[in-house]
């Protein structure tokens, strides 16, 4: 079956990953969801959970070129995307490529740089290519951004707009590990491990350069059936009408979902999604999506408790 190779991959993946990475087996989950679906992710989490340390080690797992950018108040559009210099020797512009130009791009603290910053990211993440001077340059066929945010502090900081926010495919929380897994990691590091020296730990990257893209491959030819594809709809649709909710997600939103799905079940090695692939990745795919009420959040609402308020009223197909 050819989405056993999709499977395969990533058991080659997250074996390579648990020797660096311990626990966060569901964040692992859904970045290689979104890598796999062709979309971009924001973590959020606190400083010091490997959010850096996971993306660098799924790098040269998958042989991608990696590079990160640190969002700060005085960060310029052109720092992400490069500028064309004046050679005097030639009397010509030569193009000085920025950091954009990558495999994958980990924006770090993306919401600590103002608007105009964040928006250089909204071409490159949607059209995989930049425009620099009036001219396009096409970005790698697997450009990926990670984005983070630190939840914990606000002071300094620029809210992502809707419309950036929109393009990301997952919005992935990650949270502290548990104390077994904390004690693993300690455990590691009195035995010699330095997250710094990546280069000392024996990883095995893929065997197949093209690897990722084939998995894209696999994952954009499977099919959903159209049972489930209503279902995918039902619940987009139940987000613009639950009294909780001031906007709902769109139909983008619905695509989004119906991706994720089809790149779970793929990752699970099934041929087809089912309802509980729909279930498991809902919330990841919608909570960045929906608008609160101001009411409502006064009352403690949150968009994961709507959306499992969703799923629990939406009927399921059988």
């Amino acid at each position: 079956m050819p989405l056993e190779y999709v499977s395969s991959t990533t058991e080659h993946i997250l074996t390579e990953l648990r020797k660096v990475v311990v626990g966060q087996a569901e964040v692992i989950e859904q970045i290689l969801i979104a890598l796999f679906a062709e979309g971009h992710t924001l973590i959020e989490g606190v400083p010091g959970t490997a959010k850096t340390l996971t993306v660098k080690t799924l790098a040269r797992i998958i042989g991608a070129q990696f590079n990160r950018i640190q969002f700060t108040p005085d960060l310029m559009p052109s720092d992400i995307t490069g500028t064309n210099v004046f050679n005097v020797s030639t009397s010509d512009f030569t193009l000085r490529r920025g950091p954009v130009f990558t495999d994958i791009l980990l924006a770090d603290e993306i919401n600590r740089t103002p608007p105009k910053t964040q928006a250089a990211l909204l071409e490159a993440m949607e059209e995989r290519q930049v425009t620099i001077d009036g001219d396009p340059h096409p970005l790698s066929p697997i450009f990926t951004v990670l984005a983070t945010e630190n939840p914990i502090e606000y002071e300094g900081t620029y809210p992502l707009p809707e419309a950036q926010l929109d393009r990301f495919l997952l919005k992935i929380l990650l949270d502290y590990p548990s104390e077994q897994d904390e004690q693993e990691i300690i455990a590691r590091w009195d035995a010699g491990f330095n997250a710094r020296r990546l280069e000392q730990v024996d990883i095995q990257p893929l065997r197949e350069p093209d690897a990722i893209m084939r998995c894209r491959y696999e994952v954009r030819n499977a099919r959903m059936e159209s049972g489930v594809q209503r279902y995918v709809v039902d619940i987009v649709r139940r987000t613009r009408s639950h009294p909780s909710v001031l906007y709902g997600a769109s139909p983008r939103a619905a695509v989004a979902l119906l991706l994720c799905s089809k790149a779970l079940s793929a990752i699970r090695g099934r041929e087809f999604s089912t309802p509980d692939d729909v279930r498991d990745i809902a919330r990841p795919v919608l909570r960045h999506r929906l608008s609160l009420r101001a009411e409502a959040e006064l009352d403690g609402a949150t968009p994961d408790a709507v959306i499992t308020d969703i799923l629990q009223s939406t009927e399921v197909p059988r």
